[in-house]
């Protein structure tokens, strides 16, 4: 019987081996989107883990490495600097003892005047002129950080060996006897919430259409199946031939996932959808992942098609005692609506561990997907029956019948594309509300202004002068326009005082037009440590606060910040900045130009947009698919009534109307529910988990959904011209 059932796979005619090639390539592209997504979930897990050394020393020790810790500790220290908007993880290190722990990456720890540095920052400090990066990183690269402590290919990661007198006093600055090799939960479940929706975004639509395929040409397939009956097949045998054929097809696809996963891994590792790439390697499949994809599939593939042929096990005459199938009924709202309930639930209760808001958020947003296709056919129905009561015209009529008598067939046709646009919307109303509330992103070249912040109050062991020098030295520096020392002003101190906390000379802000000015007459005014409004950046029009202080009592209070003015090069800022670190180097806190801080929201931003556009795209075309292979088969499958209803008179271009309002009917009213429901999802999402109120997206977004729905209108419209050549005479026969 496996012998036969290959036969009929293969060799019974081009529509035997259209329907395997069709599901063989549903399932190979569905392979191929889950074994990337897994081994996205993968990547991830290996990423974090690898930067898991970064949080050594935080918090408890829970997560260390394993095995009796060194005797020796290492002094520690891990700062963030910036170059062009990039962040460079610097960390410091200096050994007690022989057996002080070494990071990973590193053979050992390097001396003082010594460092590694990761190949990225190595290229950049060669190509770069000292003043503008290398000077800020004295001594002697003595290797280079290797993968085992790198993130991604791209990361800028620097170990800068020191003596433990240097590094013990400086704020933040531990001992460690062990280094952590478990990365933060937070971050992970972050990401895992992220690529989980993601995976689901993806997989629904591609499940669906393998389902589509699997049911190409299923009248005849059971009608034959039956006649096998007729002639003494047991039920036995033809689910063995049934299996036979869908396995064969999935099989064929499974092998071809694989080959189209490793084919494209290395560009997908290139692809930086969490802000930086990953390595190939990391793209990693485990023998669990493996099984499940390579014996899931072929096997979800057999038992798929047990169950489309359960009426022929029944009977033999099952398929020609055919019967208008129930009604859906208004139930199958209920998992929909239990998934709205399920987000709005957690506004205000939002979970406070990042495991709890996956737990929390994500079901609630699968279980909204899953509602959609379960009330999808009542939906359908409902649309059917208020255009029947609403049109006089023929093709209505028997398309609305039609649509109301089996709104379930009506309705899968376009089930891909309702996943589609509400994933589409979902990731449209979240990007747009976080870009609204947080400030769209930007470089930090932006408004060119860079500041050094001392943190802190005031207090006496905090400096109270720049030297002459260095201020000079930013003065001298191409690009820099103004240096300004802001000082910590003693009044802020006091609770309830609405005094800003900063305070500068009027003569040093007569310099610098740009940050604003002092009223007239005055000699110390009083400004944010950063020079800005809080709201809008400074602008030349604004009229600071007068301070009641002369300006030599202002020189003796002790210096907040450096707020340097520059052209917005890149080449000033980076040179400015390195003038501070290198007078200051012992400062935690570098440092920064305007939007450094943003350049990981950007990324972040970023890689959450390819990760949407890659979802959409995806989505739209495997639903665009689905709906070819679903109307194609549905004209198929009702080509002997089309035929007998030409021959009663009925002419082609009615055919083509009633085929049309199927298909148009259900995807018009469904849209307008997935659309909706996605920005009922994203709304609750961003009240429940940010605080923030749903923003609608801009014209983009418009015009992906209006492409989307035209383009699957076009697919309906292109398979009409097929309908004439299936409708002939000789169709209408006994078969």
């Amino acid at each position: 019987m496996i012998r036969f059932g290959l036969r009929l796979a293969v060799a019974s005619g081009r529509e035997a081996v259209t329907r395997l090639v069709v599901i063989a390539a549903a399932v190979a592209l569905g392979v191929g989107l889950l074994l990337a997504t897994l081994a996205g979930m993968n990547a991830v897990n290996a990423v974090t883990a690898r930067f898991a050394w970064q949080a050594t020393g935080a918090g408890s020790t829970a997560g260390q490495s394993a095995g009796a810790p060194a005797t020796d500790p290492v002094w520690w220290l891990v700062r963030e600097d910036y170059f062009a908007g990039h962040k460079i993880v610097r960390l410091d290190v200096a050994a007690t003892g022989p057996d002080s722990p070494v990071p990973p990456g590193i053979p050992h720890l390097p001396g003082p005047g010594q460092f590694y540095a990761s190949p990225a920052l190595s290229e950049l400090l060669g190509s770069t002129p000292a003043g503008q990066l290398a000077d800020r990183f004295p001594g002697q690269r003595i290797g280079t950080v290797g993968p085992a402590a790198l993130p991604s290919p791209t990361s800028l990661v620097i170990v800068v060996g020191r003596t433990p007198d240097q590094l013990s006093h400086l704020d933040g600055a531990v001992q460690a006897t062990s280094i952590r090799t478990t990365p933060a939960g937070r971050a992970v479940a972050a990401l895992d919430l992220v690529l989980s929706v993601v995976a689901g975004g993806l997989l629904f639509p591609v499940l669906i259409f393998i389902g589509t395929a699997t049911r190409l040409a299923a009248a005849r397939r059971e009608q034959r199946f039956a006649a096998m009956r007729l002639i003494g097949a047991t039920p036995r045998q033809i689910s063995v031939i049934s299996a036979v054929e869908s396995t064969a097809a999935a099989v064929a696809g499974t092998a071809v996932g694989f080959g189209l996963f490793f084919l494209f891994r290395h560009r997908l590792a290139a692809i930086p959808f969490t802000g930086e790439p990953f390595f190939p390697a990391d793209l990693s499949l485990n023998v669990l992942d493996v099984l499940l994809v390579a014996l899931g599939i072929p096997v979800g593939a057999a038992v798929a098609a047990r169950i489309a042929l359960r009426r022929v096990r029944i009977s033999p005459l099952g398929v020609t005692r055919r019967v208008t199938p129930r009604a859906p009924r208004a139930y199958r709202l209920v998992p929909l609506l239990l998934g709205i309930g399920e987000l709005a639930f957690f506004i205000g209760r939002r979970p406070s561990t990042s495991d709890g808001q996956v737990a929390a958020f994500l079901p609630g947003v699968l279980l909204i997907m899953a509602g959609l296709v379960i009330a999808g056919p009542w939906l359908t129905m409902v649309g059917a029956r208020a255009m029947a009561r609403r049109s006089s015209r023929p093709a209505a009529l028997i398309a609305a019948r039609r649509l109301a008598d089996n709104p379930q067939a009506g309705f899968r046709a376009i089930s891909g594309l309702v996943l589609a646009l509400f994933v589409t919307s979902v990731a449209a109303g979240v990007i747009t509300t976080i870009v609204a509330e947080r400030g769209a992103p930007r470089d930090g070249k932006a408004s060119g202004t860079l500041y050094r912040l001392w943190p802190g109050a005031p207090d006496p062991g905090v400096t109270t002068s720049v030297p002459d020098a260095i201020m000079a030295g930013l003065r001298a520096t191409p690009g820099v326009r103004s240096a300004t020392v802001v000082r910590w002003n003693p009044a802020a101190l006091d609770r309830g005082s609405r005094t800003l906390p900063g305070l500068v000379s009027c003569a040093d802000l007569a310099r610098t037009p740009a940050f604003g000015r002092c009223a007239d007459g005055a000699a110390v005014a009083q400004v944010w440590p950063d020079l800005s409004e809080r709201v809008e950046p400074p602008r030349p029009s604004t009229v600071w606060p007068t301070a009641s202080m002369s300006a030599e009592d202002l020189q003796r209070l002790p210096v907040a910040s450096v707020v340097v003015g520059t052209d917005g090069s890149t080449t000033a800022i980076e040179r400015a900045r390195t003038v501070l670190e290198v007078a200051y180097p012992d400062l935690r806190q570098p440092p920064f130009a305007d939007g450094d801080f943003e350049s990981d929201f950007t990324n972040t931003l970023t890689g959450w947009q390819r990760l949407a556009d890659v979802v959409i795209l995806a989505s739209l075309a495997i639903a665009g698919c689905s709906l070819a292979v679903s109307v194609v088969g549905g004209l198929t499958e009702r080509k002997r009534p089309f035929s007998l209803l030409r021959l009663t008179g009925v002419p082609v271009r009615l055919l083509r109307r009633v085929v049309a309002l199927e298909s148009a009917v259900p995807l018009l009213v469904a849209a307008v529910v997935a659309v909706g429901t996605g920005f009922l999802a994203a709304h609750l999402f961003l009240r429940a988990q940010m605080d923030y109120s749903l923003r609608f997206p801009g014209s983009g977004y418009h015009l992906i959904v209006l492409a989307g729905i035209a383009a699957s209108l076009g697919i309906i419209a292109s398979t009409l011209p097929f309908l004439e050549r299936i409708t002939g005479p000789e169709t209408a026969r006994n078969e």
